[in-house]
């Protein structure tokens, strides 16, 4: 169970997105009325989804920090980019203007920022999100978190993003309908450089690769099937991935041509 609330001092900007959220999810209203998130979660037996002035924080029971919207990592990498330094996702998959970039395991679209930007106004960019509230904040984050870079902003915008089990998803899209297929797993043991992304390893689906899953996305992909997992994770050898190696990484990205 989940219930919405506000921050503990309510504007009218905080009342509008509990609305929305409960309108979009379905979740009770709950009246704040000064009380503690524990305390709410204690009394109500939930998870909590809290609208601020301008973002929502979600709290699920033994979460130790909320999942929030950010864009992390990407905003650094685009920074990169813009110098014409190398980025490995794009190396990987061979990113190009004009590309179709389908991200089967959205998360904050880190990743999927990067390939908007990369993929441009002519691209296309759709990420598939298992968690309904993961996807919702992220959703609303992308559409509406303050940035002073137009192009970080832009690049944001253009992300398409659906709520669904990512194989379930690939089953109905037509054979090599999107040029890039692209998994992130959550990593099975915690990578501990990679503190921003805590509480979504709590609040997020487990996702494990399966043989359909890794069919399907070769199917549905004209050029190539990307993964990026730890650089000790068997998943690499055991689907056949050839690895680009990242010396000094806790992460490898992995790669299947057509």
């Amino acid at each position: 169970m989940t219930i919405v609330t506000t921050a503990g001092r309510p504007d009218a900007s905080s009342e509008r997105l509990a609305q929305e959220a409960s309108e979009a999810l379905g979740y009770p209203i709950v009246e704040r009325r000064k009380r503690s998130i524990a305390r709410l979660q204690r009394e109500y037996g939930a998870a909590v989804l809290v609208a601020g002035a301008d973002r929502y924080e979600l709290y699920r029971p033994g979460m130790e920090k909320p999942f929030f919207f950010h864009p992390n990592s990407a905003a650094f990498r685009l920074k990169r980019l813009l110098k014409e330094d190398k980025d490995p996702l794009v190396e990987t998959a061979q990113l190009r203007a004009g590309d179709s970039f389908l991200d089967c395991t959205l998360g904050l679209a880190s990743d999927s920022i990067i390939a908007a930007f990369v993929c441009g106004a002519e691209g296309k960019v759709k990420g598939v999100e298992a968690d309904r509230d993961i996807a919702f904040i992220t959703s609303r984050g992308l559409h509406s978190f303050p940035s002073a870079s137009q192009t970080l902003t832009e690049a944001m915008r253009r992300i398409y993003v659906e709520q669904m089990e990512a194989v379930e998803f690939l089953r109905d899209e037509p054979d090599a309908s999107w040029d890039v297929v692209y998994m992130d797993p959550m990593f099975s043991e915690p990578v501990t450089e990679s503190s921003n992304f805590t509480p979504l390893r709590q609040v997020g689906i487990q996702n494990v690769l399966t043989d359909e899953w890794i069919e399907q996305a070769r199917r549905v992909c004209k050029r190539r099937v990307v993964i990026k997992d730890r650089f000790d994770s068997p998943v690499f050898e055991k689907f056949g991935f050839e690895r680009f190696v990242r010396p000094n990484t806790k992460f490898h990205f992995g790669y299947l041509n057509k």
